[in-house]
């Protein structure tokens, strides 16, 4: 029997078999909203539960928009931070009390909205009594962290 005609066959099924488990991993992943693939690499704000439901490219060169659902718990602060570009908030349920650098605090409620500019550093704190939670749409620079802690 010729051994090393049967190790080549076993080599070549061995390669077709992983080359097709690669293709079906790739295949997976290209399933996944991009949001979902960028979680892993987000900066933390403390004990805040972030829903990423959007990424997109924009018609403006080098921009995206990402839309993401924050929710509070009572009591919790999402730490001082800001953005490359734009936040667009609408508060979505709870009270919301937002420190942007250079401003009086605002709170706003369900229905409210608030324009952030680039680059603005700014905390949020659930200051009602039940839970809070804002839909945030960012248009930001491609490539970039979507959020930079501050000091």
């Amino acid at each position: 029997m010729n051994t090393r005609g049967t190790s080549e066959v076993i080599n070549q099924d061995r390669r077709r078999l992983l080359g097709l488990a690669a293709a079906g991993i790739a295949a997976s992943a290209a399933h996944l909203l991009p949001s979902q693939l960028a979680q892993a690499d987000e900066v933390s704000l403390g004990d805040i539960k972030r829903t990423n439901l959007l990424r997109n490219d924009l018609s403006a060169p080098g921009r995206e928009v990402i839309q993401v659902l924050v929710a509070f718990d009572p009591g919790v602060t999402a730490a001082r931070h800001s953005h490359h570009g734009e936040e667009l908030v609408y508060v979505t349920e709870g009270l919301l009390e937002y420190q942007l650098e250079g401003k009086p605090p605002v709170t706003l409620k369900a229905g409210d909205v608030l324009f952030i500019p680039h680059g603005t550093p700014h905390a949020v704190k659930n200051v009602g009594t039940g839970k809070a939670a804002e839909l945030a749409t960012y248009i930001v620079e491609k490539g970039k962290p979507l959020l930079v802690l501050s000091e």
